[in-house]
C-alpha cells in the first residue's frame, strides 16, 4: 500500500518481533489461565474427599460460585451486557456531538455584530476539532481512520487484522469520531459505530472468557463480530430489523441461522435502552420512533405515482455509482500526484485542515450557505426534508411555519427548488470529497440525508405539476413531498451500499410502514442499476486499502459459468515429496513465501497425499540444524580427538587441555553462538574450517523425517472442470485463501485468492465481448474423444487405488504405541 494510502485510511501491518512478543504473552495467559482452573477442580476434588464439618459449606459455597460463572458466561448475557453497553456508548456520543454543534451555533450567533468574526467563528471552530480528530487518531491508532466496514467485512471472512480489534483503536475511534461529527462536517456516524460495535464485542469476549472458555473460540468469535455489526446499525437509528438485516447484506457473504436470534435479541435491547435514555434525559415523552413522520394512512399513494417512485429509483441508482466513483476518484488523483502525496506525508495534519476550511468557507450561512440551509446540521435537515408541508405552494415565505427549522429552507431571492437543487449537488461532492479525511467517519448518514433532499425535490416538483393533488372517487389527495424524501433516502443509500435493507431503516426511522410498496420498488432499481455499474462503496474501499478480500460476483455475468478452474490456475505449484532431504526443504523456504506447501508422494507420479504448513517445515529444519544436534556433534568429535590423542601420548598432558572457546555457525545467514564448555582438543576441531560445512552438507542431505511433522491429509482440492462461479462460492462460504488443483489425485496446479481476483475483474473488464477462454479449444472435442478419456481415467483410477492401499501417511509417534510394540 502506498504511504498515502497509509496517511488516509491508517496501517494494517505490524513487526514481526511486536507480534510474536504478543502472540507469547497470550499464551502464557492461557496458560495460566488453564492452571488456575485446573487448580480449582482439583481443590473441589479434595474437598469432596474431605470428612470435615465444614467441608459441605464449602463444597456448596464452590459449587455456586461455579454455578455464577457459568450463568454469567451464557450467550443472552453477553447480548444484554453488549447492547446496553453500546446503547450507552451511542447516547454519549451524542451528547458530546450536539454540544460540540450548539457551541459553534452560539458562537455564531453572539458575533452577528461583525461578519468577520462570525466567518472566523465559523470555519477556526470545525478546523480545530478535525485538525484534532485525526492527529489524535494517527498517534494512537491509525487503524481507526474510515469507517471500519472493510476492516470488519474482511474479518469475517477469516483474515486476520488483529490490530482493528484492540483498546488502543476503541478509544482512538469514539473520541475522533466524536470530534469530527461534532465540527458539523458532511460525515456520518453509523459506519463508525458497526467497527466500534464489533470493537466492543471483542473487547467483551476477552472478559467473558474469565467465566467461560467458550468465548477463547475463534469462530464463535466471529458470529458474535457479526450480532455487533447489527448492534451498531441500531444504536445509532434504533432500527433492530433493519440493522440486522443491513449487516447481513453489507458485511456476510454466508450468513450462520443460528446466529439470527443472538442479532435480533441484541439489536432490539440495543435500539430500547437507546430510546429509554432519550425519554430519561427528556428529549423524548415516551419511547417512539428517531425521526416520527405523520404521512398519510388511508390513501398513501395513487397508482399514478408510481412511475415517479421509479424515475426516483433508477435517477438514485445513478447517483449512487457516480458517488462511489467520485470518492475513489478523489483517492487516486492524490495518489498519482507524487508531489502532493510527498508534500502531505511531511504535513499529515494539512489536508484535513485545508477540506475543511473548504467546506466550512462555503457552507457559511451569510455566504452561499444562505442558497443550501447551511445552518441546519444533518438531523435538523433530515427532519424538515420528511415533513408533510409542501413548500412550493407558499406562494410567499411569510407562509412557512415561522416555529420550525423549514425556515432555513426559504430564501427571499430563489424558490426552494434552487436552494434543494444546490443542496444536493454541493453536498455530494463535498461529503465524497470529506470521507478521504484521515479521520474516524462513515458516509450512510451523508449520503441519506442527500437522498432525502434529492427525494423532496422530486416530491416538490410533483407537487408543482399536480397542484390540486390525485383525484379518487371524488376526493382530492393532495401530493406529500415528504413520502418522496423518505423513498429518496432509502433508494441512493441503498444504492451507494448495495443494500435493499435501507428500506426497512426507513420504516423503523419514521415509524410508518404504509409506503412499503414504492420504498421497495425504488430501493430495488436503485439497487439493480447501481450493482450493474459499480462496487458497493465498502467494496470500493476495500479496492482502496488493498485488503485480502474476495470481490462479488454481482449479476448478469454468464462468462462466470464458462470460465473453468483449468483456465485461471498456477500450474507451476511448489511442492515437496514424501522421500525428499531437508535440502529441498531449506530451497523450498528461500524461493517462496507460500503459507502452505503440497506434500506429494513422488515427483513422477504427483499424487496429492496433504499439505504442510510453512512453520512445519521451519520446524524440521530447526530440529535437524539446531543448536542441540550441534552441540552433540562438536561433543562427540572433541571426545574422539582426546581419545586419540591418549591412545599417541599416552603420558603427554599436553594434548588435553580445557579450553572455552565461541564457534560460530551460520545457517540461512543466521549466527548461532554455541558456548562449548570443558572441550578437549576443540583447537584442533576448529583448525579445519570445513568441518562445519561438511556436517551442515550431510546433515542437509539426510532423508526428511515427516513423524513428527503435523500433515493436513485433506486439504481443499478442486476439479479443473470446477467453475468460476462454483469456485467463487466455494471460497466465500469456507473463508479460503488457496485450493489444489487434481485430477484424479494428481496434483496439477493451484488457485489462490489472487488469482481468483483477477479472474473475476477481468472477466467484468470484457462484459459484452465473447472471449473464449484460453483452454475452451479442449472442451469442444466429440463424443468419441470424451468416451476415450473417460476410460484413460478408470484405467489410472484403478491404479491409483492399488497404490494407495500398499502406503500410508507418515504419522505422529505415539508414546502407547511404541509401549504396545513392546510388550
Amino acid at each position: 500500500m502506498s504511504c498515502i494510502c497509509l496517511c488516509m485510511y491508517g496501517r494494517y501491518t505490524q513487526e514481526l518481533g511486536a507480534y510474536a512478543k504478543e502472540e507469547a504473552a497470550r499464551l502464557r495467559e492461557e496458560g495460566v489461565r488453564r492452571r488456575s482452573v485446573t487448580e480449582r477442580s482439583r481443590s473441589l476434588e479434595l474437598l469432596e474427599n474431605d470428612k470435615g464439618c465444614c467441608a459441605k459449606c464449602r463444597i456448596c459455597t464452590v459449587r455456586c460460585q461455579k454455578f455464577l460463572i457459568s450463568c454469567v458466561g451464557e450467550d443472552w448475557i453477553f447480548l444484554i451486557l453488549l447492547g446496553l453497553f453500546m446503547a450507552l456508548l451511542s447516547w454519549l456520543v451524542d451528547f458530546g456531538i450536539g454540544i460540540c454543534l450548539q457551541s459553534q451555533k452560539w458562537m455564531y450567533v453572539n458575533l452577528e455584530s461583525n461578519v468577520f468574526l462570525q466567518y472566523l467563528a465559523w470555519v477556526t471552530y470545525p478546523v480545530v476539532l478535525i485538525t484534532f480528530s485525526a492527529g489524535f487518531t494517527q498517534l494512537l491508532a491509525p487503524q481507526a481512520v474510515g469507517s471500519g466496514i472493510p476492516e470488519i467485512k474482511t474479518i469475517l471472512r477469516g483474515v486476520v487484522l488483529k490490530e482493528c480489534l484492540t483498546f488502543k483503536t476503541f478509544v482512538a475511534k469514539v473520541i475522533g469520531l466524536t470530534c469530527a461529527l461534532g465540527s458539523g462536517m458532511p460525515l456520518g456516524k453509523e459506519s463508525p459505530f458497526v467497527h466500534i460495535a464489533s470493537l466492543g464485542a471483542a473487547l467483551l469476549c476477552k472478559f467473558m472468557s474469565l467465566f467461560g472458555g467458550i468465548y477463547e473460540n475463534e469462530s464463535r468469535n466471529i458470529e458474535l463480530l457479526s450480532v455487533a455489526c447489527a448492534v451498531g446499525v441500531s444504536c445509532v437509528f434504533a432500527a433492530p430489523i433493519g440493522g440486522l438485516l443491513f449487516s447481513i447484506e453489507a458485511m456476510s457473504t454466508f450468513f450462520t441461522v443460528r446466529n439470527y436470534w443472538r442479532g435480533f435479541f441484541a439489536a432490539t435491547v440495543t435500539a430500547f435502552m437507546y430510546r429509554v435514555l432519550a425519554v430519561w434525559n427528556r428529549d423524548e415523552v415516551t419511547i417512539t420512533a428517531l425521526l416520527p413522520t405523520n404521512f398519510r394512512q388511508d390513501f398513501p399513494f395513487d397508482l399514478q405515482e408510481l412511475p415517479a417512485f421509479a424515475v426516483l429509483g433508477i435517477a438514485s441508482g445513478l447517483g449512487g455509482a457516480l458517488f462511489v466513483c467520485l470518492n475513489r476518484q478523489i483517492v487516486q488523483l492524490i495518489r498519482n500526484q507524487k508531489t502532493i502525496k510527498k508534500f502531505l506525508m511531511k504535513k499529515r495534519l494539512l489536508y484535513p485542515a485545508l477540506v475543511t476550511l473548504l467546506v466550512s468557507t462555503i457552507t457559511f450561512p451569510p455566504g452561499f450557505g444562505q442558497f443550501m440551509a447551511a445552518k441546519l446540521t444533518q438531523m435538523e435537515s433530515l427532519e424538515t426534508l420528511l415533513d408533510n408541508q409542501t413548500w412550493s405552494k407558499q406562494g410567499i415565505p411569510e407562509e412557512f411555519d415561522s416555529n420550525s427549522h423549514s425556515q432555513a429552507w426559504k430564501h427571499p431571492q430563489v424558490n426552494v427548488f434552487v436552494t434543494l437543487t444546490l443542496f444536493v449537488v454541493m453536498k455530494f461532492w463535498m461529503s465524497a470529497l470529506a470521507m478521504t479525511m484521515p479521520v474516524p467517519c462513515g458516509a450512510f448518514m451523508p449520503v441519506f440525508v442527500i437522498g432525502a433532499a434529492f427525494g423532496r425535490l422530486v416530491g416538490e416538483s410533483m407537487a408543482a405539476w399536480f397542484p390540486d393533488g390525485v383525484h379518487s372517487d371524488g376526493t382530492i389527495y393532495p401530493i406529500e413531498p415528504g413520502v418522496y424524501a423518505a423513498v429518496g433516502a432509502a433508494a441512493l443509500s441503498g444504492a451507494v451500499t448495495h443494500t435493499v435493507s435501507t428500506a426497512v431503516v426507513v420504516f423503523e426511522l419514521t415509524g410508518q410502514i404504509s409506503h412499503i410498496l414504492p420504498v421497495m420498488i425504488a430501493v430495488i432499481l436503485a439497487n439493480a442499476v447501481a450493482q450493474s455499474l459499480q462496487p458497493s462503496l465498502y467494496d470500493s474501499l476495500i479496492m482502496i486499502k488493498k485488503l485480502p478480500y474476495l470481490p462479488e460476483l454481482g449479476w448478469g455475468h454468464h462468462e462466470y459459468y464458462n470460465i473453468r478452474v483449468e483456465d485461471i490456475m498456477i500450474r507451476d505449484v511448489m511442492y515437496i515429496t514424501l522421500n525428499c532431504c531437508y535440502r529441498d526443504l531449506h530451497d523450498v523456504l528461500l524461493t517462496g513465501h507460500l503459507k502452505t506447501l503440497a506434500l506429494l508422494e513422488s515427483s513422477e507420479s504427483m499424487i496429492l497425499l496433504g499439505s504442510i504448513e510453512r512453520a512445519q517445515i521451519q520446524a524440521l529444519l530447526s530440529l535437524q540444524l539446531g543448536r542441540p544436534r550441534r552441540l552433540k556433534y562438536l561433543r562427540d568429535r572433541a571426545t574422539a580427538e582426546k581419545r586419540l590423542s591418549v591412545v599417541s601420548h599416552p603420558g603427554s598432558e599436553d594434548g588435553s587441555t580445557m579450553v572455552n572457546q565461541e564457534v560460530h555457525f551460520q545457517v540461512n545467514k543466521v549466527k548461532v553462538q554455541i558456548h562449548l564448555y570443558t572441550m578437549w582438543c576443540l583447537p584442533s576441531v576448529l583448525k579445519s574450517g570445513s568441518v562445519k560445512e561438511k556436517w551442515e552438507e550431510n546433515q542437509l542431505d539426510e532423508q526428511v523425517n515427516f513423524d513428527n511433522c503435523m500433515i493436513d491429509p485433506a486439504p481443499i482440492q478442486l476439479v479443473e472442470n470446477t467453475s468460476l462461479h462454483k469456485t467463487h462460492t466455494i471460497f466465500s462460504l469456507l473463508g479460503l485463501d488457496h485450493a489444489y488443483v487434481t485430477s484424479i489425485g494428481r496434483l496439477i496446479g493451484v488457485v489462490s485468492l489472487k488469482e481468483l481476483q483477477k479472474a473475476i475483474e477481468g472477466s467484468v473488464a470484457v462484459k459484452g465481448v465473447n472471449v473464449r477462454p484460453p483452454l475452451a479449444s479442449f472442451r469442444d472435442s466429440g463424443t468419441s474423444g470424451t468416451i476415450m478419456n473417460n476410460e484413460n481415467k478408470a484405467r489410472d483410477l484403478h491404479k491409483l487405488w492399488n497404490r494407495r492401499k500398499l502406503m500410508s501417511l507418515p504419522q505422529e509417534h505415539r508414546a502407547s504405541d511404541s509401549d504396545e510394540k513392546s510388550k
